[in-house]
């Protein structure tokens, strides 16, 4: 089917793996904490085992590395059977808090596509995790100047692409999310009626994973930011 001329008002982005770099800190982490407690549990038990806390608390702490971090204490005291010593303890908080201050290092393409649409469309970034981190990054990122609004929200739904699309433009209709989680960036972005485009990345969590929407028209993959503008041309009409 040929797509048809849509004057599409604002672009959204997802932040974390989308933007700028952010699982593979979180893999780099865990692989720390898989050699703190080698002598309790093999690396691929006690990853196991770190997935289903982090999946059953993410109703009571939601997403971010503060929940990760409180997985990863419950992880270890599970594991030596209520027995981690205080110094184990130390040293996950030690490591978590060396996640909150890691640098920030943008994605390639994604400083100049924001130059590009700046002006063209509006611009904002929804994000989900913890309010103080995600702030934190974003100021540490250097991209915050390109955005007209920014969402910081508890969970990505459909309802929510939908509250922010009519807060910051002319509701999902004329308005495209651009992420690497089919789960949270681009299938409910559809849902609420937007465009949603899907950009890999190398290293996404497991709890991110879903299929892709087949046969939705307003579905597009590409391989990496830098494409986001031919997407555009393409799918948008004159101005």
């Amino acid at each position: 089917m040929e797509d048809q001329p849509v004057r599409l008002t604002t672009i959204s982005f997802d932040a974390d793996d989308t933007l700028w770099h952010n699982e593979r800190f979180f893999r780099l982490t865990e692989e720390r904490f898989a050699e703190l407690l080698a002598e309790h549990a093999a690396r691929n038990d006690l990853s196991a085992r770190l997935l289903a806390a982090e999946k059953r608390n993410l109703k009571i702490y939601g997403f971010g590395i503060k929940g990760f971090i409180l997985s990863m204490i419950e992880t270890a005291i599970e594991v030596t059977e209520g027995k981690a010593p205080a110094a184990t303890i130390e040293h996950i908080l030690e490591i978590g808090r060396e996640m909150l201050v890691h640098p920030i290092e943008p994605l390639p393409h994604a400083v100049e596509t924001l130059q590009a649409l700046t002006g063209d469309y509006r611009l904002v970034l929804i994000t989900k995790g913890d309010l103080f981190d995600q702030e934190r990054k974003l100021a540490q990122s250097g991209l915050g100047d390109y955005f007209d609004g920014v969402e910081i929200v508890s969970d990505k739904t459909p309802e929510t692409y939908a509250r922010v699309f009519a807060r910051h433009g002319n509701g999902p209709e004329k308005s495209m999310m651009v992420g690497n989680s089919l789960k949270s960036d681009v299938i409910p972005a559809i849902r609420a009626g937007s465009w949603g485009v899907f950009v890999p990345h190398d290293l996404t969590w497991e709890v991110e994973h879903a299929e892709a929407p087949a046969g939705e028209d307003r579905f597009r993959e590409l391989a990496h930011l830098g494409e986001l503008r031919a997407l555009l041309a393409n799918i948008d009409g004159p101005g």
